[in-house]
């Protein structure tokens, strides 16, 4: 059993960790994060280190520092090859080198090469990103900042594939967090919660619309920093255009304005409670070794497979009647309660309660794919839409390779996921849901909130596909860089990216309308919006649309893998350059030119593996 995240040196030990500091800042639903990092080597010799770090799935990783002693160092995002390339030579002339690059398996994992720090010497990592805020069941926002930047999580092993997480008491961890958010919001503040201890929230303002909000004081970082933000009218719909980089050439994303729509539908109540009770509901469910940990730090008697269960059965007892349904589960193999979907009734109710309640983390591994595939081969019921519920820790092993299936049939059905636990997989849950399976992803990492979020799901199930259609002035064009929104939620929010190209005038407006059927009433919503570009926002649009464009084009390169088709990832390469996000075709390559201290001996580099095998395979091997 060993460490598997922190910065390690070769003999996978930690290299002390002295302080976190985290500045949050919230922009309505679109937060900017800049985490800093110290670290001490305290050997007397120079070691290289390995770092690996979670980040939300949606994230736009746009700057990434670092300081050793004296030598500042800025990255630049690069193919990735040429920065394998760069690092290598680098090191072998003696210089200070970083590489940060993504993982090959799920796009939430980075790992940082730190080269040679020299003895006594201290290291401070800065890394700045973009992400996009969920929508909670009561409206609120959520942030979390993942514990695993502390030594909780351990890695099991190659025959498990997972980790296990050990809770640290606050008084052993050995160094702490200094949190702060900064919130603004065309909408007024109504308050900010969190898991853990805050100091009172201030207002900037007498409209209520910016605010600073900060952990308490001598808060330890021993567990995930969940953060909540509620404002006033959080429904309301809006759209905002922002300006290319003035250095960037026009008629490329940078270059043009990009604007972010956000949709929120309101569906009357009437028409809602007469909705269709039509569907396929198919639930798989994670019962790999992992899911038998403690769902949090505050809650150590309920575990993940608990909580799954707990949400299986609430739905269960939920269903409208005349529906179809099924139950997976799944480990190192998998598991069906009915040979194929049944129709919904008291007796296959009453046997899959039964079932449900007797299910344990006892199936091993964490092998999603191939229960997919099974689910994905059954054919679909005529007039009954399936619905895929997935409850998971998300501590599964391709995590890239589910979210290709999933997309791949996303035409014949809709997912819903739930990431149960504390540090779940927002790759994964997001990726699954809310990206390419045109459901809604949630995050279960308690019991409080849990009743809420499933029963939002169900209704979620249940609302109508959507078309939305442009109207702009003939000189504009637009190219929309998000994947296709086919579905809108009461109470759920849609963001749509595009990009604008042409001139316009400053008084011109854009159009998007929103087309659906509910119950079998059409329906049709519009929103007017200025093209004129507003304040400049540092680009935070124009990141988040590069990330969402880039996910999209990884996806299409993998499915054009097989073809030798490099056009896309020429795209890809050339689009996460030109943005300074990173890809998996690309990564981060800062290297010092000015310290020139030769490190005794050469250092040999080894094919990067899994996340989690990085310790055993993914290592530059210091020879004498």
């Amino acid at each position: 059993m060993m460490n598997c995240s922190g910065l390690l040196n070769l003999q996978k030990e930690p290299v002390p960790l002295k302080s976190i500091e985290v500045e949050l800042e919230v922009r309505d639903h679109v937060a900017t994060v800049v985490s800093t990092l110290n670290y001490e080597n305290k050997e007397n010799k120079p070691l290289e280190a390995v770092f690996v770090f979670p980040l939300p799935g949606d994230a736009a990783v746009y700057h990434f520092s670092a300081k050793i002693g004296q030598t500042q160092i800025v990255a630049e995002v690069k193919e990735k090859q040429k920065a394998h390339e760069e690092y290598d030579d680098d090191l072998s002339f003696g210089q200070q080198a970083f590489l940060l690059e993504e993982s090959d398996q799920s796009p939430d994992i980075f790992s940082l090469s730190v080269g040679s720090l020299p003895p006594g010497e201290s290291a401070s990592i800065r890394l700045e990103y973009v992400t996009e805020l969920a929508v909670q069941a009561d409206d609120g926002l959520r942030f979390c900042l993942p514990a695993v930047l502390n030594p909780q999580h351990k890695y099991l092993g190659r025959k498990s594939k997972g980790f296990e997480v050990v809770y640290i008491p606050a008084s052993l961890v050995p160094h702490s967090l200094s949190f702060s958010a900064r919130v603004s919001s065309p909408r007024p503040i109504s308050k900010v919660e969190s898991n853990c201890s805050l100091d009172p929230l201030q207002y900037l303002n007498t409209d209520q619309t910016q605010a600073t909000v900060k952990l308490a004081a001598g808060h330890k970082f021993d567990r995930d920093v969940e953060l909540l933000i509620y404002y006033k009218d959080a429904h309301q719909p809006t759209a905002v255009v922002e300006g290319g980089q003035a250095s960037a050439e026009p008629g490329t994303l940078m270059g043009d304005p990009v604007v972010m729509v956000s949709l929120y539908p309101e569906f009357p109540e009437t028409v809602m409670s007469s909705g269709t009770s039509c569907g396929e509901f198919v639930f798989l469910m994670d019962r790999s070794g992992s899911m038998d940990c403690a769902i949090s730090k505050s809650e150590q008697e309920e575990t993940r497979m608990s909580s799954a269960r707990d949400a299986v059965l609430l739905l269960l007892k939920n269903l409208p009647m005349g529906c179809y349904f099924n139950i997976y589960s799944f480990g190192s193999s998998y598991e069906h309660i009915f040979p194929k979907s049944v129709e919904y009734s008291q007796e296959t109710m009453k046997e899959a309660l039964e079932k449900v309640d007797q299910m344990e983390a006892d199936l091993g591994g964490s092998g999603m794919l191939e229960p997919l595939k099974h689910i994905y081969n059954q054919p679909c019921i005529p007039s009954h839409p399936r619905q895929l519920f997935v409850f998971t820790d998300g501590e599964v092993w391709d995590t890239k390779e589910v979210i290709d299936l999933v997309k791949k049939n996303s035409d014949s059905h809709r997912c819903f996921s739930f990431g149960i636990g504390e540090g779940a997989s927002s790759a994964l849950i997001n990726g699954m849901a809310k990206e390419e399976g045109g459901g809604h992803a949630q995050f279960i990492t308690g019991t409080d909130r849990m009743q809420a979020k499933v029963m939002q799901s169900l209704r979620f199930s249940l609302h109508p596909i959507v078309t939305v259609t442009w109207d702009l002035p003939k000189e504009v064009s637009v190219t929309v860089l998000s994947p296709p929104i086919t579905t809108l939620f009461k109470g759920g929010r849609s963001l749509i990216y595009a990009q604008l190209t042409g001139q316009s005038s400053e008084a011109a407006e854009g159009c998007v309308t929103v087309k659906y059927s509910l119950a079998g009433h059409p329906s049709e919503n519009q929103l007017h919006f200025s093209l004129r570009p507003a304040e400049d926002t540092g680009l935070t649009v124009h990141r988040l649309g590069a990330r969402s464009l880039i996910r999209s084009l990884e996806i299409e390169e993998r499915e054009h893998k097989e073809h030798e088709d490099g056009g896309v990832k020429e795209k890809l390469v050339q689009l996460s350059v030109q943005s300074g996000v990173s890809s998996s075709f690309t990564d981060f390559i800062p290297v010092s030119k000015d310290n020139r201290d030769t490190i005794q001996g050469r250092f040999l580099l080894r094919n990067n593996a899994t996340p989690c095998e990085f310790t055993d395979r993914y290592s530059r091997q210091f020879v004498k």
